[in-house]
């Protein structure tokens, strides 16, 4: 009997192997310079300890130990984000560079310019948590903002990947948003431009484009989408990349809980309110109300409807 089942087993391990030679599009054998994305989950963790002093990691921070202990997590965060930083330009390359000691040079230049960002994150940070104070009339404080709100946490992790984007990291980026959709349902693509003061209340079902752009003090509900009706695709019938295909949302506009907004050609308007479950699929002026016709609900009885 073991004879047989591990002549099966053999057989088993040959099909699995000669899958991945037929097609190599998912493997990456011969490979070993990828990034982790539990490294880089972790990266997140330590960023935000930076962002937010107190909140999270070491709490019992004074004046005396803030310099030190500051200086500690920029340590093991320049560390930690330069390996991960080198895999992905690695894989983002397809293997190991022909110079790898550049590659480690280059590595350790974005870490440092990355960390170099952190106060202008942490001031885009405090508006945000702040709309999120003013715009949620069930907030109690900032501080349950920063700690219970998915919303505020998918904006943080989206902030942070961004800023990596525009320094030209690969990768990693869209693992850190991938993570953040993951526990919150907030779907924001790290090339999206959001401006100042923004807020998701609930954060479900949100998803953001990668060419969307978001004016200053936008308020968003769940379940909203900012995509593209449709994709164009090339004389090979490949979806064609690199144009605009999500909205602009100008600034102090409010959408509405499950509204979907459509294209990379309409603008919605400065102050306009969209409401909610409604598609809009073309610009919209400033200071409009957008809704659907109000909808007639009907009661009738068991017996009339059978």
């Amino acid at each position: 009997m073991n004879k047989i089942l591990n002549q099966a087993l053999d057989r088993l391990v040959d099909d699995i192997i000669a899958s991945y030679h037929a097609d190599e599009r998912t493997e990456r054998i011969g490979h070993a310079f990828l990034p982790s994305r539990n490294a880089i989950v972790r990266i997140l963790e330590e960023v935000r300890p930076l962002l937010f002093p107190g909140f999270f990691g070491h709490k019992e921070l004074t004046e005396e130990n803030l310099k030190y202990h500051v200086g500690n997590l920029l340590v093991h965060l320049g560390r930690d984000l330069a390996d991960q930083i080198r895999y992905c330009l690695c894989a983002a390359e397809s293997g190991e560079p022909a110079d790898p000691s550049q590659s480690r040079l280059q590595a350790d230049k974005l870490a440092h310019e990355f960390m170099a960002r952190i106060p202008k994150i942490r001031g885009m940070l405090a508006l945000d948590v702040q709309a999120a104070y003013d715009g949620d009339p069930a907030a109690k404080s900032i501080d349950e903002v920063i700690y219970c709100y998915p919303g505020f946490f998918a904006i943080t992790v989206y902030r942070i990947a961004h800023e990596l984007l525009e320094l030209g990291v690969p990768l990693m980026p869209r693992i850190m948003c991938e993570h953040a959709h993951s526990l919150t349902g907030a779907d924001i693509h790290p090339g999206a431009r959001i401006g100042k003061s923004f807020f998701i209340d609930h954060a479900t079902g949100v998803v953001i484009g990668e060419t969307t752009e978001i004016g200053d003090n936008v308020k968003i509900y769940q379940g909203v989408t900012l995509g593209a009706p449709s994709f164009p695709k090339d004389e090979r019938g490949r979806v064609i990349k690199g144009y605009k295909r999500h909205p602009t949302i100008e600034d102090e506009v409010t959408i509405y809980a499950n509204a979907t907004i459509l294209g990379g050609k309409t603008v919605i308007g400065k102050g306009t309110t969209v409401k909610g479950n409604t598609v809009v699929l073309r610009s919209i002026t400033a200071d409009s109300v957008v809704a659907h016709e109000k909808p007639r609900l009907s009661v009738r009885s068991k017996q009339e409807d059978s």
